[in-house]
């Protein structure tokens, strides 16, 4: 740790007062759900919520389009999200003309991935579904992307996850840590999937965060791994690009957390520059003329610029300049450990069954 970090955690470490105070404030508004004092719903179609207990990146949109993956064959899924740093208000139902500052980042990059399947974006959830579901009657499954403390809705399915390099069981509520949620809160999951794990995590440590994470009966945790594709080009997505370990690279990030990139490019031997951006950042022109003129400055011969997925979404407004500079975006994925893969495709096959039996008896009576 250096000194600016430890200058900072140690800032941090001071406003424990206002930690517990926040605290204070969360675990109000769970008791007066639990009470029943706030109403929650649940819709008579499968909700899959994904989320996290702390601010900043546990890759829930990698989560997102997994399920979407796993899904789109055999039913028809839809995606609502929040719109974070979005510029409109309300409900959206994304189109093929859409922008980022219209949906969001993530909404956008959902819509990039999947054109056939809807993407909604709306403040709260539970406006967003009736209106979703009159837009797109055939709709069979519900994703709600980032809607662990959303509790107006109740989902069938609620998969939690924590980073592996900052586990919540470890973590502070805001400010001194990074929990906008309770540690306690974690007992509402039905999945809780440890992301960014090493690939080479064995059986012993798997089983000491187990414990330490200590699931109830109904719960099981599951460990995942980032596992990086190849780049392809933000301008010709057609055209893909090896990464080799001499070449320069410039990495352009506005996320919560660029760590894992990295270390993966470190692991690829490449040396690079590093230009960071506040999560969610809205680029301007400024903003992509000192990429630009950063990217000039690099020595090397063979240079180029990396960015992550949800970045080039809000890169792509830039298109008519993207030919003065070879930005390549880095797509990342979720790579089960063990048994993960088969586990989660169980635990959603058998909530799906459980609601096609319900159906069909509601069919049997009408």
């Amino acid at each position: 740790m250096n000194l600016t970090d430890f200058t900072f955690q140690s800032f941090r470490f001071l406003l424990f007062p206002f930690s517990i105070l926040y605290a204070g404030v969360v675990k109000l508004r769970h008791l007066f759900y639990d009470r029943k004092w706030f109403s929650s719903v649940q819709f008579n179609l499968p909700v899959i919520s994904v989320g996290n207990l702390t601010v900043g990146g546990t890759g829930k949109s990698p989560m997102i389009e997994y399920l979407v993956q796993l899904l789109k064959d055999d039913y028809k899924p839809a995606i609502v999200s929040r719109g974070y740093k979005r510029r409109t208000k309300g409900y959206v139902l994304a189109n093929d003309k859409i922008t980022a500052l219209e949906i969001g980042d993530e909404p956008m990059q959902f819509k990039l991935h999947f054109p056939d399947v809807p993407v909604a974006v709306c403040e709260r959830r539970i406006e967003a579904i009736p209106q979703l579901l009159q837009d797109c009657p055939d709709t069979s499954v519900v994703l709600l992307d980032d809607a662990y403390q959303h509790r107006e809705i109740v989902p069938s399915l609620s998969i939690l996850l924590t980073d592996y390099n900052n586990l919540f069981t470890r973590d502070f509520t805001l400010p001194t840590g990074d929990l906008r949620d309770l540690r306690s809160a974690y007992k509402r999951a039905d999945l809780i999937v440890v992301t960014k794990c090493p690939p080479d995590l064995y059986d012993r440590q798997m089983k000491n965060i187990e414990e330490e994470i200590k699931p109830y009966a109904h719960q099981q945790v599951l460990f995942a791994t980032f596992e990086y594709e190849k780049l392809y080009s933000l301008s010709n997505p057609d055209l893909k690009k090896e990464l080799l370990p001499e070449t320069g690279v410039l990495l352009v990030t506005g996320i919560a957390n660029p760590k894992p990139l990295k270390q993966y490019l470190q692991q690829q031997e490449n040396g690079y520059e590093f230009l960071s951006f506040p999560d969610h950042h809205i680029f301007t022109i400024e903003d992509f003329r000192m990429m630009k003129k950063k990217f000039e400055q690099m020595k090397e011969k063979d240079k180029i610029i990396i960015t992550t997925e949800k970045d080039a979404v809000r890169l792509f407004k830039f298109k008519d300049e993207l030919h003065a500079v070879p930005i390549f975006v880095l797509p990342v994925r979720h790579h089960f450990l063990k048994e993960g893969d088969r586990l989660m495709r169980l635990r959603i096959r058998e909530m799906l069954d459980v609601f096609k039996k319900d159906s069909a008896k509601t069919d049997n009576i009408n």
